[in-house]
């Protein structure tokens, strides 16, 4: 194995991936869809063009892997946004550094306004997302915050800037449960072209998070690509593929989630250098699940209800729900804060009865980490 990921990815050529893609055919799909164990080139074939044509297939045992490892149930959780300021500009974000939009960090009093908000509305599995600051937002606010928060949910998780392994081993004991960080892209040039100034230009800093976060011994790593910021979605997709395998191969003792975002409007934002179909979609999301079958694989409010409620039962074991995308938005909703606009805004309890009508459990409480943490926990 290599020593690190970057020195991986510097060996595999992303034109002879996108080509070895692009030529995959139909019996390259039907030796993945035998496969017990799908390898990278079986990944490969599943992402392909000529994997269209077997979307059932894909799906019915996707369906089949999911209901294996995770039975009938779907973690719901709930974003919460500490602060919009942030010190990078990028061309796809809201809360980038040269939009010019109201900027909040909250107090210790909104922060428990906001948890008791969120505990209302049932959730005790909570996503704290902040913009990249590391002055103001920083370990320092983090120290103050996360035992405030840890009190009152049963599993925290946080997508921030990306911190040294030290910071995450701290965090880890105050009661940090799961990292998501998201490399947006792995091709480099379009990661320098969208990231414009900041220390997200680092491009490598950022892709060795996920190293850092398994050496400091952090129980959940999320993934995901930012699925239109690049031209090629497949290859990109790819490389993800290989970053998490490298990841469950070296740090096992993690367990590793995937989010598939698609480029959605915000302040200042982008048109996507693609344009994901929803059959497109569906495809990719059955192909981690059929490499992956032990992933928890996640769908935000970034999609249309109708959408989220036909594809959950396939292969999906986690989705947020109301969702509010802006500092303080669930006690009081200032929507002209928002990161960007939710496409699914049903309440969770309408999100939750739509998955009882599927046949499956909502489950709003992430009782593996209550029980590993029980101490913690109210």
């Amino acid at each position: 194995m290599s020593a690190d990921f970057q020195s991986l990815w510097q060996t595999v050529d992303w034109e002879s991936t996108t080509l070895s893609i692009y030529e995959k055919n139909s019996a390259d799909v039907e030796r993945a869809l035998q496969a017990e164990k799908c390898n990278l080139n079986d990944f490969m074939a599943l992402i392909s063009p000529a994997a269209m044509a077997y979307l059932e297939p894909m799906a019915q045992k996707a369906q089949r892997l999911t209901r294996q490892r995770f039975g009938n149930t779907v973690g719901l959780y709930a974003p919460l946004y500490l602060s919009n300021l942030c010190a990078n500009d990028c061309t796809y974000c809201g809360f980038s550094m040269s939009n010019r939009i109201k900027r909040k960090t909250l107090s210790e009093e909104e922060i428990l306004r906001e948890c008791q908000a969120l505990n209302d509305l049932g959730y005790q599995h909570i996503l704290l997302v902040t913009g990249e600051h590391q002055g103001k937002v920083g370990m320092d606010y983090f120290r103050r915050s996360l035992p405030l928060i840890r009190q009152r949910v049963s599993s925290l998780m946080m997508e921030v800037q990306p911190l040294a392994t030290q910071d995450y081993a701290e965090l880890k004991s105050l009661g940090l449960d799961a990292v998501m960080v998201y490399q947006e892209t792995y091709h480099a040039r379009t990661y320098q072209k969208n990231h414009l100034r900041g220390k997200k230009q680092d491009f490598f800093w950022r892709m060795a998070t996920p190293e850092r976060l398994g050496a400091a011994g952090i129980d959940k790593i999320g993934l995901g690509v930012l699925l239109g910021l690049c031209e090629q979605w497949r290859t990109d997709s790819y490389f993800l593929a290989q970053h998490l395998r490298y990841l469950q191969n070296r740090y096992w003792q993690s367990r590793y989630s995937i989010s598939f975002p698609r480029l959605r409007p915000c302040a200042g934002g982008i048109q996507p250098e693609a344009v994901l179909s929803d059959a497109q979609l569906v495809q990719l999301i059955c192909a981690f699940r059929l490499f992956a079958p032990d992933a928890e694989l996640s769908l935000s409010t970034r999609e249309s209800p109708r959408f989220r409620d036909s594809v959950v039962p396939m292969a999906i074991n986690s989705v947020s729900a109301g969702s509010k995308t802006q500092p303080g938005g669930y006690a009081d909703d200032k929507p002209e804060l928002e990161q960007f606009s939710p496409h699914d805004n049903r309440s969770p309890q309408q999100v939750a009865s739509a998955l009882l009508q599927k046949g499956l459990q909502p489950v709003w409480k992430d009782w593996d980490g209550y029980l590993g943490r029980g101490s913690q926990c109210r």
